[in-house]
């Protein structure tokens, strides 16, 4: 009998630039927890506290090594990244950057800044990308960025941050063929000033302490008595040191997120136009001092349930596709399934310390008849959600199908290797053809070869 492979070498990441990360020590990409990785489907983005690296790995064709960003953060203020993700639209593909003062930086394939906000001031823990698409499970379509900090949720809408890529793009081919206008060195000061400032709502979810992580798992109906009310609530789900898993009702401010958007755009305009004009009153030689940008107030978050269970604490935190599902690792070594709409546990494996775990969709009804042919193209039916762990104590990735199915497959994996997913593409249609289904990829850092794991469960 032949033996059964498990994974797909789809290419490498192998370059000399890599140095500069620390590459070419035994186990560099696992060891140093200031290393972060974000994949694409044919780019991965690493960075360390100062640098980011855009890598080609699909193409061998290519030049390796396609960006070199060096984001600029404050040195006065020690400022270091902390959180990387992808943002990719239909056309347009950037590297979004979270920093430990609490700002959002967001980076073209060149090397240049797009934008640059303030979300509130506290180290950013995680940049969230997700989708819900309107179905039979789903009353409402939704895209999303999250940015997660100890204590705080901030959400994006998809849209708004595809309108400010598009006009961004505008203004520099416009630039571009203005010959005359030539671009001016601006300081770190400038920098959040000279940015449209993006509407977004933000809550406190500190009430249970600090977060680990956190999510939006999705739309959730009003309170009893507010039936008749016209704004949406989200349900969050955070885990922490006091709180292994809480759980809030995120109320959406839509007046106050209309007012910032108004003011956003008025105030600066207005600013602007106020000292130009006593400039050329008074004539002043010293230049005009800009207000630091003040943090938005948040919307309401109202507490559901919480879990303490001292002195075990929560660590990592990961989300089905549909929003309903979540595994939770903490440090006893324990990782439980969360139902997100009931707010229950219903599965909890035990052994997994330093676990990882991701959602994947394997291909399970293979009909013969119509597998046979050559143009089949498996649709979403034909796939079931599982969950991938990463055991890297045991060099074991295990695949369980759920909510309560077995596990199909144990599959073996070099020491300093790391589980990875590419990111939400903002646009997808779910009914598009043929269907992608949600894959994972693993990266073994000391040979740099990508591979990803095969679909078949048989």
């Amino acid at each position: 009998m032949s033996k059964r492979i498990h994974t797909t070498d789809v290419g490498s990441i192998a370059c000399n630039d890599l140095s500069d990360l620390g590459a070419g020590k035994e186990n560099w990409l696992v060891n140093d927890t200031n290393l972060l990785c974000a994949l694409d489907t044919h780019s991965i983005a690493i960075a360390n506290r100062y640098l980011v690296f855009i890598i080609n790995w699909a193409d061998p064709d290519d030049s390796v090594l396609r960006a070199k960003i060096r984001p600029e953060l404050s040195p006065i203020e020690a400022e270091y990244i902390t959180a990387l993700e992808w943002l990719v639209f239909e056309e347009i593909r950037v590297v979004a950057i979270g920093t430990s003062k609490g700002y959002l930086l967001v980076y073209d394939l060149k090397g240049d800044l797009v934008h640059r906000q303030l979300i509130h001031p506290g180290r950013i823990l995680k940049l969230r990308v997700r989708g819900t698409k309107r179905d039979l499970t789903q009353d409402t379509s939704s895209e999303e960025v999250c940015v997660i900090m100890p204590g705080v949720i901030a959400r994006f809408d998809g849209s708004d941050i595809q309108r400010m890529l598009h006009q961004r793009i505008y203004e520099t081919s416009s630039q571009f063929w203005d010959r005359d206008q030539k671009p001016k060195r601006r300081d770190i000061g400038d920098l959040g000033n000279s940015f449209e400032r993006l509407p977004y709502q933000l809550w406190n979810v500190s009430k249970y302490g600090p977060c680990a992580d956190a999510a939006i798992t999705g739309i959730m109906p009003p309170p009893l008595m507010e039936l008749q009310s016209s704004q949406r609530y989200y349900c969050a789900v955070t885990i922490g040191e006091d709180a292994v898993i809480s759980a809030f009702r995120l109320s959406e401010d839509r007046s106050r997120s209309l007012v910032g958007a108004i003011l956003s755009k008025v105030v600066p305009a207005t600013f602007s136009t106020i000292a130009s004009f006593s400039k050329m009153i008074w004539r002043s030689e010293q230049p005009a001092t800009k207000p630091e940008p003040k943090p938005q107030p948040f919307a309401r978050a109202s507490p559901l349930t919480c879990l303490k269970d001292h002195p075990r604490r929560g660590e990592r935190f990961t989300l089905s596709p549909s929003g309903t599902l979540a595994a939770i690792t903490d440090s006893l070594g324990r990782i439980l399934l969360l139902d997100t709409q009931a707010l229950v546990v219903v599965r909890l494996w035990k052994g997994y310390r330093d676990a990882s775990c991701v959602f994947m969709e394997m291909l399970a009804n293979r009909n013969s008849s119509t597998s046979s042919s050559v143009c089949y193209e498996p649709a979403k039916s034909d796939y079931c959600l599982c969950l991938a762990i990463h055991a890297p104590r045991k060099g074991i990735i295990e695949i369980w199908q759920m909510r309560t199915g077995s596990r199909i497959s144990i599959i073996q994996c070099a020491k300093g290797s790391k589980m990875l997913q590419p990111t939400y593409r903002f646009g997808s249609s779910m009914s598009s053809s043929p269907y992608v289904p949600l894959e994972v990829f693993l990266l073994n850092g000391d040979s740099g070869q990508l591979s990803v794991l095969n679909r078949p469960l048989n």
